[in-house]
């Protein structure tokens, strides 16, 4: 006999209590309590089974056997490069992002780039199989020996993986699927929690590769319990505006290969195009002569990567000023904010401001708090930033410029890109000398030396006029 009884279940660390609460009392969060059903035995077993139907000893580390982590090659590079060198035999994947971004449309690539070489089957919980094939006809897609399944219920494409015994299992996506060991209704946190840990189950069990497509909600995580990202092995994020082309396929996760690695992608009428340059897709149609633009170079991953930082100051008509900000923290662009008002008197605080990577990538890296600072300076003082000049530096509340990793690897990137000058952090410098053909290498120190550097380019400019 079964009973049901509702719980309140947290979304982030999946912690369980009988009654709602503003805060969960285990990891902290607000509003994470969201009610689910559970139907449990009356009576459970006092034994359950182990996981893999053996029993566990204990195991010197020079005895144990190392796994055989074969790789697949989707046949997409830069999937591939997110990835780590291709798709792991025997893992989980994740792929998050949002509605018509473009992740069922990657996955129906690499099943024809790879149908013909391994078994392949894709479970649709979203399209039915003929919508699947004008899909594929559309992408131009050679889909003939994959296998195609149209089903919501857990229990019925397990039981059509063990008829096939597929090498890859794509199932799109996780959050349509049902498991009939919860009341639950689909996309609810014990649903995706039960779903997903039995698909991980099968590909440490038999090493398929599965691939889980997860949307995100309304704040940009992944929907479901937030323990299902500690679940799988990899956690790729799909990023980009969808009114533009570009696309981006960053590695959160990777147990398998570096993280914060990058692919770059186009959105096109044949599907996603790699993308092999993408500094200069990122700055294509940079503005000349205009002030509030500068260019930075980030490591993304093992990849330095160019990109154009714009900022725009203004007179604020409104007692408190707004402050907006695209693709870098919010809170990140206050600290350089009150660093530069402290350290070079300018007035950013009665003052509207505006920040935006362009090309819809996301920086988190602090070397790009010295190009942000020079945007914001250039904007505020209406010098137009040099655009042969990059520049790379993390700011400190001194004003200080604190040196970078991977300095040379920069520098090359921006020459190859055609970057006359590199600025780069005095202590960087000093350490380890950094020499690349076609760019000369110039130390900054602090803040106060972007602004030396405009009032130079200001002369420069009114000697030429």
């Amino acid at each position: 006999m079964k009973q049901a009884k509702k719980v309140y279940v947290c979304s982030e660390c999946d912690h369980q209590t009988p009654r709602w609460m503003g805060q969960c009392p285990s990891c902290g969060a607000w509003n994470t309590l969201v009610e689910e059903t559970y139907t449990q035995p009356a009576a459970a077993s006092a034994k359950q089974p182990l996981r893999r139907g053996e029993r566990a000893h204990a195991a010197r580390f020079s005895d144990v056997v190392e796994d055989d982590c074969s790789r697949m090659l989707t046949g997409i590079g830069e999937l591939d490069r997110v990835l780590g060198g291709g798709l792991v035999l025997g893992s989980a994947v994740l792929i998050a992002g949002e509605p018509g971004i473009g992740k069922s449309t990657l996955l129906m690539q690499l099943c024809g780039k790879c149908g013909a070489e391994y078994k392949l089957l894709y479970v649709s919980g979203e399209e039915s199989l003929g919508q699947l094939k004008l899909r594929a006809k559309r992408l131009g897609c050679d889909t003939s020996e994959v296998l195609v399944l149209s089903e919501n219920s857990l229990e019925a494409v397990l039981d059509e993986y063990d008829r096939v015994s597929p090498d890859v299992v794509i199932v799109d996506s996780i959050q349509t699927m049902v498991s009939a060991a919860s009341d639950s209704s689909a996309g609810s946190i014990s649903q995706v929690r039960e779903c997903s840990s039995r698909f991980i189950e099968r590909a440490k069990t038999d090493g398929a590769a599965v691939l889980l497509v997860g949307h995100v909600n309304k704040e940009g995580g992944i929907a479901g319990p937030k323990v299902l990202e500690h679940m799988v092995d990899a956690v790729l994020s799909f990023e980009g505006d969808r009114s533009q082309s570009h696309r981006i396929v960053r590695a959160v996760k990777n147990r398998f290969g570096s993280t914060n690695e990058i692919g770059v992608f186009e959105m096109t009428d044949e599907g996603l195009c790699e993308v092999d340059n993408p500094s200069a897709m990122l700055l294509e149609g940079r503005p000349k002569g205009v002030s509030g633009s500068c260019a930075v170079c980030v490591m993304e991953g093992t990849r330095p990567v160019i990109a154009e930082i714009q900022a725009l100051v203004t007179e604020s008509a409104y007692p408190t000023p707004r402050r907006m900000a695209d693709g870098i923290d919010y809170n990140r662009m206050c600290l350089l904010l009150a660093v530069l008002e402290k350290r070079l008197g300018l007035k950013f605080s009665s003052c509207d401001v505006y920040l935006n990577v362009v090309g819809g990538l996301r920086i988190d890296e602090p070397a790009a708090d010295a190009a942000i600072a020079l945007a914001l300076c250039s904007t505020i003082k209406d010098i137009p930033v040099p655009t042969d000049l990059i520049v790379s530096g993390e700011v400190g509340l001194s004003g200080e410029v604190r040196a970078v990793s991977c300095a040379e690897q920069r520098a090359k990137e921006a020459a190859r890109i055609g970057f006359t000058k590199v600025l780069l952090p005095k202590r960087t410098v000093a350490k380890k000398p950094v020499k690349v053909d076609g760019a000369e290498i110039l130390p900054i120190s602090g803040v106060y030396d972007l602004v030396a550097l405009l009032a130079k380019a200001q002369k420069e400019q009114s000697g030429r006029v």
